[in-house]
């Protein structure tokens, strides 16, 4: 029996997935400063189809935590923290300051610079905690890829996707798992 594609939501909130998290990650009170950094820095930016970009980085600790299974609260962190330095005003020096050494250089390794497929070929190279972020993030990102507004977008990303990070996803069992189910259901989105 083929199972369906395991999605991960976070539409009620910072309170409702804490209390999942609850005796599950320790020291899930370190966790509650990077939520309230990011939402601060993120302030009201939306996703493309219309949802709080909150969710986003929300849905990230919920792939992280309860898809994976990390309780390390560093990655954890990152992963609620990393698109604050790209995708707003917060530089890594403040995320470094806030957060510490590991979790600023987990944030910088996911975070885009101004080459595109660079950041994506030097992605390689980078330390598994940091490939566990960015396939969480591309994991959260690509879940429900059908409902971007734009279908040359949907294609784009999900071909994207297949050439660069569902190769990264090789020695993450999990993850490898995932993205076959979902690269299957999504299939369609190669030949717009």
């Amino acid at each position: 029996m083929v199972h369906p594609l395991e999605t991960f939501e976070a539409k009620d909130g910072w309170p409702a997935l804490r209390q999942r998290l609850n005796g599950r990650v320790p020291d899930l009170h370190l966790l509650d400063e990077a939520v309230e950094f990011a939402v601060r820095w993120h302030g009201d930016q939306t996703r493309p189809a219309g949802e709080p970009y909150v969710e986003h980085l929300l849905e990230v600790v919920t792939v992280l935590a309860e898809g994976v299974g990390v309780t390390d609260i560093d990655v954890l962190r990152a992963g609620v923290l990393h698109d604050v330095v790209e995708d707003t005003d917060c530089d890594l020096e403040t995320v470094r300051a806030q957060f510490g050494d590991r979790v600023a250089e987990l944030v910088n390794w996911v975070t885009k610079g101004e080459d595109r497929e660079a950041y994506l070929e030097n992605l390689k190279n980078a330390p598994k905690d940091a490939l566990t972020v960015k396939l969480a993030d591309r994991l959260s990102n690509v879940q429900r890829l059908n409902t971007h507004p734009k279908p040359a977008k949907q294609q784009k990303y999900y071909l994207e996707t297949v050439r660069t990070i569902v190769p990264l996803s090789q020695g993450f069992p999990w993850f490898e798992e995932w993205y076959a189910k979902w690269r299957n259901e999504f299939s369609h989105l190669a030949n717009l």
